[in-house]
C-alpha cells in the first residue's frame, strides 16, 4: 500500500502533477534533532533539472514541515512534510488520456482501479520518490551519529560498467557527487555522459546499475523469518521505479560457486569476531553479522521515449504515440539518493525494532 516499515512507519502521498508529494513519518523517537538544510540538501540530489542529462522540469523540491518538530527536534507526534510542485505541466499529457503508453502503469491502473491519473503517471510516477527521500533525510543523522552510513554510486549505464574490483573510497564518491552521472571513476565518468547524450538526442533512453554500501551495522539486526534484512532491503528497492533487480553480496555470482569458494569463515580480532570474507554481504541467516553490506540496483531504461510507438486506446484500437514533455533519458544520476534514502529507512526500522528488544 503507500505505508511501509514497522516501528518507523513511512507513509506517502501525492501524485506527479498535483499540488505536491509528501510523506508522514511516524514512530519517530522525541526529541531527535531534525537538520532542515539536510533535507532539503537530499532533495537537491534527487531533484529534476540539475543538470543537461536529466528531465529539464525544474523543482526546488523545499519542504514544508506541518507537524512533529518544535525548535528544531520532534516531538514525538508524526512528522508531516509536504513538498510543492511548482513546475507541473499536466497540459504535456493530454495526448496520452485516451492511449496506453508501452511499459508503464497506464494499463493496469486503468484495468485495476477503473480510472487513473495520466498527468505522468500521477501515483506510479518517480515523482513519489522524493518524499523517501525527505522521509529518509530525517534520520540520516541519528544514524551517522551511531556509525552507519548508506553510500550508492552509479556503477553501470547501459554497455559502460565500472572494473568488478573498484571499490570508490569516501574521497571518490564526494568526486562523483560532483560529476552529473554520480559515477565516482573520473574516466567512464566521462564516458557514460557521452552516452547519455547521445541517447537523449536520439529520443531514446538507457538503463543501468547503481551500486551501494551499509557500513557499520552493528550485530543483530534482521528479524526472522519473514523480516529478514536483506528481504526488506529487495522490497525496499524493488519498490523503487523502473528497478528490475536486486542483489546483495556475491549476489548471482554465487550460482557458480561450490561451497567451499562461498562460504565465509569466522575469525577472531581484537575488535571482536569477523568473517575472513563477505560473499554472504554482512547478511546470515537473515540477520546482520557487523560487516559491510553491499548490494546492487538494476533500472530498466525510462519507458517514456520521445519516438512514435505503436500502441492502443482505452477501446483497444490501435494508435501510434510519441512522448512529450520533459523526461529523463536516463535515471540512474538521480536515482542515487533514492538507493541510499530507502537503505536508510529500512537499517532505522531494524535499529528501532533492535532497541524495543533491549530490556536492560
Amino acid at each position: 500500500m503507500n505505508t511501509f516499515g514497522n516501528l518507523l512507519r513511512v507513509t506517502t502521498f501525492g501524485e506527479s502533477h498535483g499540488p505536491g508529494v509528501g510523506c508522514i513519518v511516524d514512530g519517530l523517537p522525541a526529541g531527535l534533532p531534525i537538520d532542515l538544510d539536510e533535507v532539503q540538501h537530499q532533495l537537491a540530489r534527487r531533484r529534476p533539472g540539475q543538470s543537461a542529462i536529466t528531465t529539464q522540469r525544474s523543482e526546488a523540491d523545499a519542504p514544508e514541515v506541518l507537524s512533529g518538530l518544535y525548535e528544531g527536534r520532534t516531538t514525538g507526534a508524526p512528522v508531516a512534510l509536504f513538498i510543492r510542485n511548482t513546475d507541473a505541466r499536466p497540459q504535456d499529457y493530454s495526448q496520452i488520456a485516451q492511449s496506453f503508453r508501452p511499459s508503464h502503469a497506464d494499463y493496469t491502473y486503468e484495468a485495476k482501479y477503473g480510472n487513473r491519473d495520466p498527468r505522468g503517471g500521477g501515483r506510479s510516477s518517480a515523482r513519489a520518490t522524493a518524499a523517501w527521500v525527505a522521509a529518509a533525510a530525517l534520520v540520516r543523522p541519528w544514524l551517522a551519529s551511531m556509525g552507519i552510513l548508506a553510500e550508492a554510486w552509479v556503477s553501470q549505464v547501459g554497455p559502460i560498467v565500472l572494473p568488478a574490483d573498484y571499490l570508490p573510497t569516501a574521497g571518490d564518491l564526494a568526486l562523483g557527487e560532483l560529476h552529473p552521472t554520480r559515477c565516482p571513476h573520473p574516466a567512464l565518468a566521462a564516458k557514460i555522459e557521452e552516452l547519455i547524450t547521445q541517447v537523449r538526442d536520439a529520443g531514446d533512453t538507457i538503463g543501468g546499475v547503481v551500486a551501494a554500501r551499509i557500513s557499520g551495522l552493528p550485530v543483530g539486526l534482521g528479524e526472522p523469518l519473514h523480516d529478514k534484512l536483506h528481504a526488506r532491503l529487495g522490497q525496499a528497492m524493488l519498490t523503487i521505479n523502473a528497478v528490475k533487480g536486486f542483489e546483495y553480496g556475491d549476489g548471482f555470482a554465487m550460482a557458480a560457486l561450490r561451497g567451499s569458494q562461498a562460504n565465509d569463515s569466522f575469525i577472531a580480532t581484537e575488535g571482536g569476531i569477523r568473517t575472513a570474507t563477505n560473499h554472504s554481504g554482512g547478511i546470515q541467516g537473515g540477520i546482520s553479522n557487523g560487516e559491510q553490506v553491499p548490494f546492487r540496483v538494476a533500472f530498466k531504461p525510462v519507458a517514456t521515449l520521445l519516438q512514435a510507438q505503436e500502441t492502443v486506446t482505452i477501446s483497444g484500437q490501435p494508435t501510434t504515440l510519441a512522448a512529450r514533455g520533459r523526461h529523463d533519458p536516463c535515471v540512474l544520476p538521480r536515482a542515487v539518493p533514492i538507493v541510499e534514502a530507502m537503505a536508510l529507512l529500512v537499517v532505522a526500522d531494524f535499529v528501532l525494532l533492535s532497541k524495543a528488544r533491549d530490556f536492560a
